[in-house]
């Protein structure tokens, strides 16, 4: 094992030299993150970011390097974390390939599935997206109507799927599918891949009241998928599926840390205050909303706390459990009182949409604040994240 302390030197004159000079500072917004994919053009420097990380497996650092991953332990991918925070720079790659679908595979996948699959992650080559949700399948997910109905060396598929994300982006998606509508609901659905550049395929965006459209409603009609692209054995993907909902949902909660504005020496919720309300004595003017403010900076610390030690933990081998619902519950509910409290800072600017009279900022902490009041009904809603701590956390009686 080579020493730490000479691989955080290596690395970080590595990324010193090697890293475009755009990529030194924090990604701003969506368009600031590469997705990967064929079906969006990205920056050239962000391309190049992305190629020399990925030549080095450095997109998915602790992942086997015999499907194009780092190879780094836990403890030299850490040191990695750490340097690239400290240079500020934004990740080469994001999306639900590093998060969710590749993790799944290395675990349950077939050795030509993560062949298939898994290099092209890691090299930004294909962006996915989930298919889990239907119009009569929310969070009752298990009564999902998709069915695919075995033909030859086939499945043809036929149903909808709802608030899939960047579907219209997406080259792939992983979906459950009912594969024997004659058993319990739980045991007869399957979990599948399937290419979007598929005939029968077809997204559509769903406009949301903040007027972002991350998600889609796709319409499946008589697409033919391989059967060799069921991920584990048929009609067990409701474990498979239950297996990737703990990666989601702690990838969920990772997403509401402000690491950026960490990084860059700012506290955004305090620079909002002194801004709008004022200073006394070189502090918030408002006395209520610094214990407001106060409490958050505890709650997220805390939360980024709890984050890091599940991150060790899937490291060193372990799958999210029902920890995973906690993070889910508590990053939700976090950024939800979050942006109430930037709401309450701004006060009258906290009103605006579009037009003169009110700054870009304020524009944009409505539209985030009205987008805040979905994060707890995706990925499961706050209430089933709370059954299933009571009963799988706790062990309360039904």
């Amino acid at each position: 094992m080579r020493d730490l302390d000479s691989f955080r030197c290596e690395t970080r004159e590595w990324l010193l030299r090697s890293a475009p000079k755009s990529m030194f500072e924090p990604a701003r917004s969506e368009d600031d993150v590469c997705w990967g994919g064929k079906k969006t053009k990205y920056p050239a420097e962000m391309l190049e970011w992305l190629r020399v990380m990925a030549e080095r497996g450095w997109t998915a650092p602790t992942w086997p390097k015999e499907y194009g991953g780092g190879g780094l332990t836990k403890e030299e991918a850490k040191i990695l974390d750490q340097e690239m925070k400290s240079l500020r720079l934004r990740p080469p790659l994001a999306g639900f390939g590093l998060t969710m679908i590749g993790p799944l595979l290395l675990v349950e996948g077939s050795e030509d599935q993560k062949r298939q699959h898994v290099p092209r992650i890691v090299r930004g080559e294909v962006r996915w997206c989930q298919g889990y949700s239907e119009p009569g399948a929310g969070s009752d997910l298990a009564s999902l109507a998709t069915r695919a109905v075995a033909d030859g060396d086939d499945f043809v598929v036929n149903g909808q799927k709802i608030w899939t994300t960047y579907a219209d982006k997406a080259d792939w998606m992983f979906l459950l599918v009912r594969t024997n509508p004659e058993a319990p609901k739980h045991e007869g659905i399957s979990f599948l891949l399937m290419d979007m550049d598929s005939p029968g395929v077809t997204p559509k965006p769903i406009r949301l009241i903040s007027g972002y459209s991350p998600f889609c409603e796709t319409f499946i009609e008589n697409v033919r998928v391989p059967r060799k692209n069921v991920v584990g054995k048929l009609n067990d993907g409701w474990r498979i599926a239950k297996a990737l909902l703990g990666f989601e949902r702690t990838m969920i909660a990772d997403a509401f840390r402000e690491e950026d504005a960490e990084a860059a020496g700012r506290d955004r919720l305090v620079e909002l205050a002194r801004r709008y309300l004022g200073e006394e004595h070189g502090a918030v003017a408002d006395p209520l909303l610094r214990d407001r403010i106060t409490q958050t900076k505890f709650d997220q610390a805390c939360l980024d706390l709890t984050i890091e030690r599940v991150k060790e933990a899937a490291k060193a081998g372990q799958a999210p459990g029902a920890e995973s619902s906690i993070l889910k519950f508590y990053g939700t509910e976090l950024n939800k009182r979050r942006n109430e409290l930037v709401e309450s800072i701004l006060g009258p600017q906290a009103l605006g949409w579009e037009g003169e009279g009110f700054d870009s900022a304020a524009l944009r902490a409505t539209r985030d604040w009205l987008r805040s009041r979905a994060n707890s009904i995706e990925g499961g809603t706050s209430e089933i994240q709370l059954n299933i701590i009571a009963k799988r956390v706790l062990g309360l009686p039904d």
